[in-house]
């Protein structure tokens, strides 16, 4: 992204509801309205993006049987995670920088996730304040994911404005200790066309005309065990750690000390390669075995998705970048469409495969398609 380019970066700014017909559309739709540089930036992944393909075709490996005679109707879609009560099993995943979407940057996104009434995930690489993204929350529930400093202190000092903030909960993202081959922000030279304010007083500088790249080197690449320890003695909160990939290190978290495992693979935005993130739920959860909740991300588009997510081991399910799409094309309003979306989608599903409740979905047994 050249200097011109960022001086004028020229986020989208209306407000409406929007139309989803299927999330697929939406990322088609945003790419015409979001800049070059920004769009790559949400859209791409590292690599030949391979894993990012591979978190959205794997839910074809597994299969939905309908089921008949099961006496349901109005499936119940709500939930509980670490004593939060949820009308569905899903919530706003950590992305950074929303002002690359729209204008109203994480405020708007918050403000439809509040409306539609489930949990904000607030990442610590956010373009917008605290107080400028409890503006759109309004009082409603919020986690918040960090990134590490290099420096305790502060890190200390972060998780104590989370805290004073109103967070539920610490989101640690363990597996980006620096950037992926994301060659479309190489191609696009891509940089921040804005700040960071959580975390500019551990960069040099404020975040803004910086790659990717160079923030993560100035954040920790020496994540163990310990650092799950220090935060959740810290903080004494919920410490979820984010990013695991293999049934090894959810067992290593939860040795340390995680309230919660977060299987993901960054979108495919981090090793390319890696299997899809949907691929590695059901051993994971095996290993986890109900100890702690386990949240799945990574290529959830439709109701199927988070549905076999669930019957394969997640309590909820993250939406990502559908999210921001919907923010780019309506704003907080179009933020609450696509999470309107996921609800009615999910509905229907449950109501096809005979599951009345989200437990039920737990005892779903999926068949395993031939290819």
């Amino acid at each position: 992204m050249s200097n011109q380019e960022m001086k004028q970066y020229d986020a989208p700014k209306e407000v409406k509801e929007i139309d989803v017909i299927n999330t697929y559309e939406l990322e088609e739709k945003a790419s015409k309205i979001i800049p070059k540089g920004g769009f790559g930036y949400i859209s791409g992944a590292s690599g030949d993006e391979y894993t990012k393909q591979r978190n959205i075709s794997s839910f074809n490996d597994k299969g939905i049987l309908p089921r008949v005679l099961a006496d349901v109707e109005y499936p119940d879609l709500s939930t509980s995670i670490l004593n939060h009560k949820l009308k569905v099993p899903f919530i706003m995943a950590p992305i950074a920088a929303h002002g690359l979407a729209h204008e109203t940057k994480e405020a708007g996104t918050a403000r439809g996730v509040a409306e539609f009434g489930t949990i904000m995930s607030i990442s610590a690489y956010s373009g917008a304040t605290f107080e400028e993204i409890e503006k759109g929350l309004n009082g409603s529930p919020r986690w918040f994911q960090l990134y590490m400093s290099k420096d305790d202190e502060l890190n200390k000092a972060i998780v104590d404005e989370a805290k004073k903030d109103g967070a539920t909960a610490i989101i640690l993202t363990a597996d980006a200790t620096l950037s992926g081959n994301r060659e479309t922000d190489i191609r696009n030279q891509f940089v921040y066309p804005f700040g960071m304010p959580i975390v500019s007083r551990y960069l040099t500088g404020s975040g803004e005309r910086m790659s990717l790249n160079n923030i993560y080197a100035q954040s920790k690449q020496k994540i163990s065990p310990k650092d799950v320890e220090f935060l959740s003695s810290y903080s004494e909160l919920p410490i979820i750690v984010k990013g695991i990939q293999t049934p090894e290190d959810a067992l290593l978290a939860i040795g340390a000390g995680a309230a919660g495992i977060w299987v993901s693979n960054h979108g495919g935005r981090q090793l390319d390669g890696a299997p899809g993130s949907f691929e590695v739920l059901e051993d994971i959860a095996i290993a986890v075995a109900g100890r702690v909740p386990i949240v799945f991300d990574s290529g959830i588009r439709r109701g199927e998705h988070v549905f076999k997510a669930i019957a394969c081991g997640a309590d909820i399910v993250a939406l990502g970048r559908p999210m921001l799409y919907g923010l780019a094309l309506g704003g907080w309003k179009g933020v609450k469409s696509v999470l309107e979306y996921f609800e009615t989608d999910l509905t229907r599903v449950m109501q096809l495969a005979g599951t009345q409740t989200i437990e039920d979905i737990k005892h779903t047994k999926l068949f395993k398609n031939s290819r």
